[in-house]
């Protein structure tokens, strides 16, 4: 079995393959400064509890934006499990070439997201687009070839920013909302978070297809926490909410022979 882990700034995101099925998936918030006993006894706790033996997890594989992370989740895996975590970093395979000036600066996510879309919709030119903590537009050719892409605020920063820089407005609960024409503060927020997201990722998805791949045809693939909002607007293509799980398990089955994908020393 093999367990995949995305840590990243509000939530670590994970799931459990067994012989290449991914059998269940768990969200944990996060922070900086949670311990390697914290992630390695939650860990056990979600494997016992939806009916799996953490004896059984063969390897680990994570990827994080979140440095401060790296050696709390390496001490709780090695503690208990026995393994010693990959790391989905700059240098190790991925299948893809990485056209950003500096390749290091891309997050491990968005490079898990490619890897797993690839895998999945081969020879297609490909727009991923992530709704997490922020919001992320990646552009990957039908030739493997990550050519950049898009950060903005994701839906949760975009509602704390208006709670933070205003004197009356509310946090409010992130929903899909009814009326583009609100007719509440609380309902006018919801709306301008909800049609304002689904109207830039339509509108950035149209343009990077023209600037990105010549307006030849491309698939806007949705994942993320928050895509779920807009499956039924008949936004994406393909809606694939564990691809940076399924990415992290190839990552680690391309990095098979390579330190940090076993066993302890």
């Amino acid at each position: 079995m093999i367990l995949a882990l995305d840590i990243g700034n509000t939530q670590i995101y994970g799931g459990l393959f067994d012989q290449g099925t991914l059998k269940f998936q768990f969200r944990k918030s996060s922070r900086q400064g949670t311990s390697s006993d914290e992630i390695g006894i939650f860990l056990k706790q979600v494997l016992r509890e939806n009916g799996f033996d953490p004896g059984q997890v063969q390897r680990i594989a994570a990827c994080t934006v979140v440095p401060d992370l790296v050696h709390s989740t390496t001490g709780a895996c090695q503690k208990y499990f026995n393994q010693s975590p990959f790391f989905l970093k700059p240098g190790v395979r991925t299948g893809l070439k990485v056209r950003y000036h500096n390749p290091v600066e891309v997050g491990a996510d968005r490079i898990a997201n490619a890897i797993g879309a690839t895998k999945l919709f081969p020879g297609q030119n490909l727009i991923i687009v992530d709704f997490g903590t922020a919001t992320t537009f990646c552009a990957v050719s039908a030739d493997h070839d990550y050519l950049g892409g898009l950060i903005v605020p994701g839906l949760r920063l975009s509602m704390e920013a208006l709670e933070a820089g205003t004197a009356k407005l509310p946090v409010v609960e992130i929903l899909r909302a009814k009326e583009l024409v609100a007719r509440s503060t609380v309902e006018s927020i919801q709306s301008g978070l909800y049609f304002g997201n689904l109207e830039m990722t339509r509108a950035l998805g149209e343009r990077i297809r023209r600037e990105a791949f010549g307006g030849d045809q491309a698939l806007l693939i949705g994942t993320g926490g928050f895509a779920r909002l807009f499956q039924e607007e008949k936004l994406f293509d393909h809606f694939v909410p564990d691809l940076v799980l399924t990415g992290l398990k190839i990552a680690l089955e391309l990095n098979a022979s390579e330190p940090g994908t076993g066993e302890a020393g």
